[in-house]
């Protein structure tokens, strides 16, 4: 069999719910995982019977030390993105909107930085697909 005759291979999806968090500067929140060299939003995978917003919601107090009601996220919808750190892979992620108060973020579970970024800020740094090409302030 050829090359043309070979059906295409389809990129393993990753499912995730992630958090669009922005502050009163228009600065979007961004976390880098340990072991990794990309800015993305906070959030992770689902555990067994979670649904997107309870898997968001644990996962903002595991990362981040915020606690935010899986009810009080609001839903952006469904985005597709390249994986930032798992290459041929895509990331399908459920994306909520959710304001944090006076909670301050603080470094957890395998959160190695997090940073508050502008679109300005993002030029010199690596941004996970999902993120830059969604949901940098404009």
């Amino acid at each position: 069999m050829t090359t043309s005759d070979a059906a295409p291979t389809r990129a393993r999806s990753i499912h995730v719910s992630a958090a669009v968090i922005v502050n009163e500067r228009d600065e979007l929140l961004l976390v880098r995982k340990a072991g990794t060299t990309a800015f993305m939003q906070p959030g992770g995978k689902p555990e067994p019977g979670e649904s997107p917003s309870q898997t968001l919601s644990r996962e903002l107090r595991e990362e981040l030390g915020i606690s935010v009601d899986a009810e009080a996220l609001r839903p952006l919808g469904s985005y597709t993105a390249a994986a930032a750190n798992e290459p041929g892979c895509l990331v399908v992620a459920d994306v909520f909107a959710t304001d944090i108060g006076a909670q301050q973020p603080e470094i957890g579970a395998e959160i190695e930085e997090l940073r508050w970024v502008t679109r300005e800020d993002a030029e010199g740094l690596e941004i996970a697909p999902l993120a830059r090409e969604n949901f940098l302030p404009r």
